[in-house]
């Protein structure tokens, strides 16, 4: 079995590549960073270091890379042979990996089983994202792409925080993870990735995970950037942050029992499971890093305003959620382009234009308000 996958950062290596391996697949890793994918062409193996708990070291083998920039031809042959495509380089980067992989999907042999692609990203649907690009590249009958390819949507969730220098391919990871695929497209023909979840209904596993590991996530960023705090866990060590982080995934708790039906008591051990695994000491990840990128965080699908404008709209209390939004606002990372762009937003517009521009929020939303109220305060 053999695999194509798009992003060999240290997501792909230290997650989705090593569950593939783990299912038994040749991965090829496409990435247009050379020197990495360089590196990786010269070994034949890299370590994945889980930490924590029970954590244990996984050599990763089995593996080849391609430069997506300058080995398109290779790449596209690889693809058209391949069984699994999958994807983990940020939902904004699918519409450059599509032309490729529809390429590859015109050259594959009428006699190969569809190939499987699934994007693996902090998004909801992002395989739908993905499905979209490459049918915007495809250049034959529709028909013909739809019996060449089967697309799935995922839910993932591991932390993997920046690396210590000198890790070289090796890469350090928490010991939780979580892969969970929508089987329906499949049609009884999952691919056997013993490592990942099949379920018949996708969107609470997406919501549950963004609402509760990412929005949970960025308030600890955000609220420790807020009191001068660097690392992750330190925040987390906080009480008061750590009351307001906690306050922050009731709220997300309260809308996905209510949206989805979930039980309420196994939500709540799965919010205080997510709070341990953000104070995890082991993982030296930092603010900086899970706060970059505020004004893709903040926009309307995402893991603030999403919740909060359910919540809203079903007259439920959003007072948590506004504190954190309030503190994502004040996030001020020099070295981070967005949030130079949210910063020169809120210098330069009115309250309810940043509104508008920041989040998507259209005036008549019952959250809009609340949120212009924050901006006002913010700028």
């Amino acid at each position: 079995m053999k695999a194509v996958h798009f992003g060999a950062g240290n997501i792909g290596r230290g997650f989705v590549g090593l569950l593939l391996h783990e299912a038994g697949y040749d991965i090829v890793f496409a990435d247009v960073a050379a020197e990495l994918i360089d590196s990786l062409a010269a070994a034949d193996s890299y370590t994945v270091h889980e930490v924590g708990q029970e954590g244990q070291d996984k050599v990763v083998t089995g593996f080849s890379a391609l430069n997506s920039g300058t080995q398109q031809a290779e790449l596209i042959e690889q693809i058209a042979t391949a069984d699994l495509v999958t994807t983990a380089v940020g939902p904004h980067i699918l519409k450059f990996v599509a032309p490729a992989i529809a390429q590859g999907l015109a050259q594959r042999s009428a006699g190969l089983a569809p190939l499987h692609v699934m994007a693996c990203e902090n998004a909801i649907n992002a395989t739908d994202i993905l499905q979209q690009e490459i049918q915007s590249a495809w250049e034959g009958a529709e028909h013909d792409l739809a019996v060449r390819a089967t697309f799935a949507n995922t839910a993932v969730d591991r932390i993997v925080p920046a690396q210590a220098p000198g890790q070289n391919l090796d890469v350090t990871v928490e010991t939780f993870y979580e892969w969970v695929i929508d089987r329906t497209p499949f049609r009884g023909n999952e691919p056997a990735i013993p490592g990942a979840t099949f379920v018949d209904e996708l969107l609470p596993y997406i919501e549950r995970k963004l609402f509760t590991v990412n929005t949970g996530h960025a308030s600890a960023a955000y609220f420790g950037a807020a009191a001068g705090i660097e690392k992750i866990s330190d925040a987390m060590a906080d009480e008061q942050i750590s009351q307001k982080v906690n306050a922050v995934l009731q709220e997300t708790k309260a809308l996905l029992v209510t949206k989805h039906g979930l039980d309420p008591i196994a939500q709540e051990a799965y919010v205080q499971k997510i709070l341990t695994r953000f104070t995890n000491p082991y993982l030296p990840d930092t603010v900086g890093r899970v706060g970059r990128a505020p004004m893709r965080k903040l926009s309307r699908h995402e893991r603030f305003i999403g919740p909060a404008a359910d919540l809203a709209e079903r007259g439920m209390e959003t007072e948590a959620l506004e504190e954190a939004i309030a503190a994502a606002l004040r996030f001020n990372a020099p070295e981070d382009e967005e949030a130079a762009t949210l910063h020169k937003i809120l210098a330069s517009q009115s309250a309810d234009e940043a509104t508008a521009s920041i989040t998507s929020l259209e005036p008549e939303h019952p959250l809009f308000t609340k949120v212009s109220s924050l901006i006002e305060a913010a700028a």
